[in-house]
């Protein structure tokens, strides 16, 4: 059901209210009648006739409306009885007010099971409990606690914590800052992070989405909407608790290492959410974003009359991940010809302190005009020498490119007022102090940095072979034993499968066995501890390095056998690691958000380095890259002190087949790959650990569904050529182009109900909505044939429903040769299996070929006077 309930409802009905002095109920009923809502409220309350000259119900069967959202604010051992009178009188929406739920204690969880189930009855959505209510200043209604309404305007704020909603409100009431929505969320039983984004994100009052995060419990639909809603409103996070004990549990590296807060971030990198550390920064970059566009790069340039400010600025900065532009020679050149000599002749642009308007304007000129700079800050203190107005009337008559952003800090009280207001009516945002313009365009950055992840085409990587039934097999081998810990060999057969290519590997029992494998493989060679039962071989002396001859090799062996657990060796290739570099690759499981992947500086101390990060996986070459630019073993990896880089393409293409893994073998709960030998001559798995859930135990499903292979198909074409008919994925952009390269105009006319010109139809913006799709919320299935596209399908599921719209193109060369009834014979199949139910389409009235093909399917067609054309509707 569509949220719309809560924000601009007809009728609203207040159960629990009263007239009692400093009571919920009387601010809520005071505000519900204060605001200037549209709709009417009726108070619900079986001892009063009349509250504040209203007639009151005793019930809401009573009620002589039919209530859109009712506001519940009585005790909550009576919430799950209320809810269930107004899932009977049929009520849309319920904000329960009430607290005594989940943070009180195991009473509490049930009665929120309680309300569930109440609440299901009738498919009725809830905001709550224990929050402080909603606020849409735009229908005029206050459904709160609090002192006072917001004001209208184009920030959405959503918190979990109510007591943080009353201190923004009354800060943006001093500061004159309105919403599009003000919303409590509380415990989010019911609605959650991801419904609300959906909404706000279709909401056109709405220009970003302002966000206090506690908890996520429904990571897939939070991360689904945020990517949904990302790329066309700014969606900023304070998300609180940024330390986690629970990490010193863990069993491997990976999860020591992987702390839900590094989680949390990965999360928001992988969805294009912009994460800020202070309440204020969400309003200060919201405004900031609205205003100035987002930058092409991280490099800033810093033009000011006083030194020690921007000296913080830039330290701000360089800390938040962005750098001071180094300015062209030209630049410093033509600045040289005017400036007078003490001027500082670098970044930042120090003009000195009797800068007066004409220098600042000649100098921002130059500076803004810089190839080397993505954005400008400028700094200015008063001086008694200059007006701050006047040098703000000056950079405000300069016209500005399109592509970066200019932000401003006039520092001070009364005597930069009007500055500010100059440069703020230039739309140019205005900080109080230097640091804080800084690090707002150090997150314009990451922002615009993220984005472009999300829909960089990706190169295209060898698949896989059909190996997941034999690494699955090797997984409940182990589990049938009663084990959760593969051995080194089991680990790495798993990897082979998977194309993480380790090092050669014999499995010995006996020392004369270990003997004749470590002669076949040739010395020099390295011999480790094969235990079922030790996690960390180097930690009990389980591994020998760089063993030269036979006789080496075999005290080394009876030094391993003496160590409790011994069950056998593994004698290795000795990889020379002077002509590489070790890395870590592991996975570890979230509780919320699933599988993550962890990249970083490898070996003996990686725990002492701590140089690594975190992506959600699926990982295509793009995300695979990004995982590695942000580490610092990645600038040794480019080649350093006379090594030659690494293979950065079999690194990526690697981290790829890892994710890919990773997400096939859902029992599986950590991966340790320490070290992963990186060279130019490719990767090589030195050692490996794979650690597997117990038994029983409930596994988090992926944050993001993982590409829907399921659905894959291999037909014949009437020609005898083979086709396979699959889910798009993101590599296959130059595909896509190339294909619509083969349309014909009266094609493109059927498909788009108009002409596209051909530009148009292969931009990589309107590409990356065809091709890098959240399974969840729609499926494409393109025919492919030697290499080439022939024809695309296309599901789209409306929200909360179990309908979807489908729409249909195929190649010239390829209609009236069966293909347009094969792929929509597939994605009816696919259709079903998602739990659609109905499945709608328009096709226009001269398109008599695809007329035939969906009434042979089984499809109703009926004329839309509205479309001027033919409605497609199957039920499934």
């Amino acid at each position: 059901m569509s949220l719309g309930v809560f924000f601009d409802p007809k009728t609203v009905a207040l159960i629990g209210a009263t007239e009692a002095d400093a009571s919920v109920g009387r601010s809520l009923l005071t505000n519900l009648l204060q605001a200037p809502f549209r709709g009417r409220v009726f108070p619900v309350n079986p001892n009063h006739q009349e509250l504040m000259g209203v007639r009151c119900y005793p019930d809401i069967a009573s009620v002589p409306a039919r209530i859109d959202l009712a506001v519940i604010a009585t005790p909550a051992r009576t919430v799950p009885d209320v809810v269930r009178q107004c899932a009977a009188a049929r009520v849309r929406g319920a904000i329960i007010i009430s607290a005594g739920f989940r943070e009180a204690g195991e009473r509490g969880k049930q009665l929120e099971k309680e309300v569930l189930r109440e609440a299901a009855q009738s498919s009725m959505r809830i905001i709550g409990p224990n929050c402080l209510g909603v606020m849409s200043p735009y229908a005029g209604l206050n459904a709160t606690f609090a002192n006072g309404s917001a004001a209208t305007g184009n920030v959405a704020f959503v918190s979990q914590s109510g007591a943080l909603c009353t201190a923004v409100l009354d800060w943006s009431q001093r500061n004159g800052l309105g919403f599009s929505a003000f919303v409590s969320a509380g415990s989010m039983i019911d609605v959650g992070w991801g419904d609300l984004i959906d909404h706000l994100g279709s909401d056109p009052h709405t220009s970003s989405i302002l966000m206090y995060i506690e908890s996520i419990d429904d990571a897939r639909s939070f991360v689904s909407a945020a990517r949904a809603v990302a790329q066309s409103k700014p969606l900023i996070v304070v998300k609180a608790g940024r330390t986690d004990a629970a990490a010193k549990a863990a069993a491997s590296h990976t999860g020591a290492m992987a702390s839900s807060d590094k989680v949390m971030d990965a999360v928001f990198r992988r969805c294009g959410v912009l994460r800020v550390n202070r309440i204020a920064e969400l309003f200060y970059i919201a405004n900031t974003l609205a205003k100035q566009p987002r930058p092409r790069g991280n490099k800033l340039a810093i033009l000011t009359n006083a030194g020690g400010p921007s000296v913080l600025a830039a330290d701000a900065l360089i800390e938040n991940g962005g750098e001071l532009a180094p300015l062209d020679p030209r630049t410093i050149e033509q600045l040289d010809g005017f400036l007078p000599p003490h001027w500082s002749h670098a970044n930042p642009v120090d003009i000195l302190g009797d800068a007066g308007p004409e220098r600042f304007q000649r100098s921002m000129e130059l500076v803004v005009a810089d190839p080397t700079v993505d954005g400008v800050v400028v700094v200015v203190t008063p001086q008694g020498m200059t007006s701050a107005t006047q040098l703000a009337e000056s950079l405000a008559k300069l016209k500005y490119p399109s592509n970066k952003p200019i932000l401003a800090s006039f520092m001070g009280g009364a005597s930069v007022a009007g500055a500010i207001e100059v440069v703020e009516r230039k739309r140019i945002p205005n900080f109080p102090f230097a640091d804080s313009a800084a690090r707002a365009f150090a997150a314009m950055w990451r922002y615009e940095y993220s984005l472009r992840g999300l829909y960089e085409t990706p190169a295209q990587v060898d698949p896989l072979p059909e190996n997941k039934d034999e690494a699955t097999r090797i997984v409940r081998d182990v589990r049938s034993k009663g084990r959760t810990l593969l051995t080194e060999f089991e680990s790495k057969r798993i990897l082979d499968l998977y194309r993480v290519p380790p090092v050669r590997t014999e499995l010995a029992s006996t020392e004369e066995e270990a003997a004749t494998r470590a002669a076949s493989i040739g010395y020099p060679v390295a011999i480790k501890l094969n235990s079922q039962t030790i996690t960390h071989k180097t930690d009990v002396g389980g591994v020998r390095l760089n063993i030269r001859n036979e006789g080496e090799f075999r005290a080394a062996y009876r030094d391993l056998a003496a160590i409790p657990g011994f069950e056998g060796v593994t004698v290795q290739t000795m990889v020379d690691k002077s002509q590489g570099y070790e890395v870590i690759l592991g996975s570890t499981t979230d509780p919320q958000f699933g599988p993550v992947i962890l990249f970083g500086t490898g070996g003996e101390l990686v725990e002492v380095y701590q140089d690594t990060s975190l992506a959600l996986p699926p990982l295509n070459t793009t995300l695979a890259r990004r995982l590695i630019e942000r580490t610092k073993i990645r600038k040794a990896l480019a080649g350093v002190r006379g090594r030659p880089p690494a293979d950065m393409e079999a690194l990526e293409e690697t981290l790829v087949h890892f994710s890919t893994l990773v997400m096939d073998i859902p029992e599986i709960k950590e991966i340790d790959v320490n070290p992963l030998h990186v060279s130019a001559y490719g990767v090589v798995a030195l050692d490996a650990r794979i650690l597997l859930h117990e038994p029983g135990v409930r596994i988090p499903r992926p944050a993001i569904r993982p590409y829907p292979e399921q659905y894959t198909w291999q037909l014949q074409l009437k020609n005898g050529a083979p086709c396979t008919i699959r889910p798009i994925r993101p590599e296959d952009e130059p595909s896509i182009a190339r294909f619509h390269t083969t349309l014909s105009d009266r094609t493109v006319y059927s498909r788009y109900f108009g002409f596209l010109k051909l530009s148009e139809r292969i931009a990589h913006e309107r590409l990356t909505r065809v091709c890098f799709v959240d399974y969840d919320r729609e499926i494409a299935l393109v025919a492919e044939s030697g290499g080439d596209i022939l024809g695309v399908v296309r599901i789209v599921r409306e929200r909360d429903t179990s309908r979807a719209e489908y729409a249909i193109v195929v190649s010239d060369a390829c209609q009236r040769a069966g293909l347009g009834t094969a792929l929509m014979q597939h994605i009816l199949l696919v259709s079903k299996a998602e739990g659609i139910s109905i499945v709608e389409g328009i096709v226009l009235t001269e398109n008599r070929g695809m007329l035939r093909v969906v009434e042979k399917l089984g499809a109703t067609v009926t004329f839309d006077e509205d479309e001027d054309a033919m409605q497609v509707v199957f039920k499934l």
